[in-house]
């Protein structure tokens, strides 16, 4: 069985929330285009000045997207 992964970007600053509502838009659009076998994505709010967007995928799935993406980090998905 494969785990799951949350890549992650952070979006920082007074407009931090709205960044990551908005790339999540992408992050959906590139799981659907691509036929990620998951569809999982999300936003997270921090704080005024921090929050995220993540992406879920397989573990095998994972090296592709994040060449193609870039996140800035990641972690094991427990959800």
């Amino acid at each position: 069985m494969n785990r799951k992964l949350k890549l992650i970007w952070d979006f920082k600053g007074p407009v931090a929330n709205k960044t990551a509502l908005h790339h999540e838009i992408h992050l959906k659009e590139y799981a659907a285009t691509e036929k990620l076998s998951l569809q999982i994505t999300g936003t997270e709010f921090f704080s005024e000045m921090h929050s995220i967007a993540f992406l879920v995928v397989e573990e095998n799935e994972m090296k592709p997207v994040r060449d193609a993406l870039k996140p800035h980090r990641g972690q094991i998905y427990e959800g």
